[in-house]
């Protein structure tokens, strides 16, 4: 396979937060073909993510903070509710 090069870019969006858009971009140093890889991730809000999970049969047991990055992600501990 030979080298790669890879490029990670954050790219500026026409949308604001929550949205956030990147770009890989990969090079094969053998044959000289370029890959690019373009993603807009959509970050919700907490009330949005429990309303889904609520809306999907899911009962929220817990909301914790992410252990690698407190106040800045949550993990949502569930259970699937029985009809």
């Amino acid at each position: 396979m030979g080298d790669v090069d890879r490029q990670h870019r954050t790219r500026r969006t026409r949308r604001a937060l929550p949205y956030v858009s990147f770009r890989y971009s990969y090079r094969f140093s053998k044959d000289a073909l370029a890959v690019t890889s373009d993603s807009t991730l959509r970050f919700r809000s907490r009330d949005e993510i429990e309303r889904s999970l609520n809306d999907a049969g899911f009962n929220i047991l817990d909301i914790r903070d992410a252990p690698d990055r407190p106040r800045q992600e949550y993990v949502f501990i569930t259970e699937l509710t029985s009809d």
